[in-house]
């Protein structure tokens, strides 16, 4: 009898963290997938992720409308017991054998606690790991929540273990975005233009005469009325660099808002020559985007495990990161735009670096897969302190 995998994909990049795990799963005859799609995935202002899913050949097997608008910390409280009420009626309605939670969002753990309150064995994907802001606590008490644990890294093992889970259900993987990353490689080329394929607003440039960046920065939960100023910094710095950048919208967290209204006041007030934005794009098309361009800039987890894999020059900007093992190829600077500047034009005249396989080396979504087939059972668990 097939084991029904229950995933929850609460956010864009939560996409992308499982996606060749989904591939896997679907194709293997022992599982069978229930993708339930949740949260911002389903929101058009921060990408719509539910079409590239459909676009993937996934069926969704549900939809959970949970995001309650505002962009603050009570709204996030409220999103995620809002999440609780409709992801429990989901897995009560689709009866998995075990539910999939993916990294640290706050949403995540309103699927660990609807799966371990309904006696369903929770699986956490890349757990242990170590960050700023609200998902530090999230990514942890899942953790204690979880029964079987998929890590990306052997320092993350040895965090999960150190936390009192059991050994045995510790697995090493690596990350499913990385398989992506591998992907890429074999075809780096860009092989689409992102004006025409992906609309966005803003300047439209030459890419090829001087090379271009990638910006993505996330508010910071803890720091989420500052959010306004803080992206300014970045906005003016990349701005005075003159170099071309495609910059990403942020994410649905605490001081969104004031994010979002920081980058249009700016649009509308300095009208940048430089700059095109855009709300989202398909993985491979968004990492042939970042291997092909000079540096990565901002807060944004793809700056420190992707491109340590792709080689791309990374300026991670302020505290959202902080903790997260990284490669050689990130430059840590504070908000401040003539640091974020200067720090720019240091990676710039760096190039790219080499390789770096701390975050897994292509084959995370397969392993997941197998392990998911074989791991036995169980929704009850004790400390494992030695």
């Amino acid at each position: 009898m097939r084991r029904k995998v229950c995933v929850v994909v609460t956010a864009r990049p939560s996409y992308s963290r499982i996606r060749t795990a989904l591939h896997a799963i679907n194709a293997n005859p022992n599982l069978e997938l229930q993708l339930v799609a949740a949260a911002s995935t389903l929101l058009n202002q921060y990408g719509n992720a539910v079409r590239f899913m459909e676009q993937d050949g996934f069926n969704i097997s549900s939809k959970v409308y949970m995001v309650v608008e505002g962009e603050n910390l009570t709204t996030m409280a409220k999103t995620t017991g809002l999440g609780l009420l409709e992801i429990a009626t989901t897995f009560d309605n689709l009866k998995p054998d075990l539910v999939v939670t993916i990294a640290d969002r706050y949403e995540t753990i309103a699927t660990a606690i609807a799966a371990s309150y309904m006696n369903i064995p929770l699986v956490h994907i890349q757990g242990g790991e170590i960050t700023g802001t609200i998902d530090e606590k999230v990514r942890h008490a899942v953790t204690k929540l979880a029964d079987i644990h998929m890590v990306s890294t052997q320092k993350a093992a040895e965090n999960v273990i150190r936390m009192g889970e059991n050994p045995k259900s510790v697995h090493v993987t690596g990350c499913p975005s990385i398989d992506i990353a591998a992907n890429v490689l074999k075809k780096p080329e860009l092989d689409f233009d992102p004006f025409a394929k992906y609309g966005g607003v803003g300047s439209i440039f030459d890419m090829q005469k001087n090379g271009y960046l990638v910006v993505m920065q996330h508010p910071v939960t803890t720091e989420y009325e500052k959010a306004r100023e803080q992206i300014a910094e970045t906005l003016y710095a990349v701005k005075e660099t003159g170099l071309p950048a495609f910059w990403f919208w942020p994410n649905v967290d605490a001081g969104s808002d004031g994010t979002s209204k920081g980058i249009r006041m700016f649009r509308e007030n300095e009208n940048p020559s430089n700059i095109h934005f855009f709300r989202n794009m398909e993985s491979e098309d968004f990492l042939r985007l970042v291997y092909n361009s000079r540096c990565i800039v901002g807060n944004s987890s793809v700056g420190i495990r992707e491109t340590s894999f792709l080689g791309v020059p990374s300026v991670n900007i302020g505290t959202r990161e902080a903790g997260r093992e990284r490669g050689r190829n990130v430059m840590d600077v504070d908000y401040d735009r003539v640091q974020i500047r200067e720090a720019i034009y240091a990676q710039v005249m760096n190039g790219r670096y080499p390789s770096d396989p701390l975050y897994g080396r292509g084959d995370a979504g397969q392993q997941i897969a197998n392990i998911l087939v074989e791991t036995p059972l169980r929704s009850e668990k004790r400390l494992a302190y030695e």
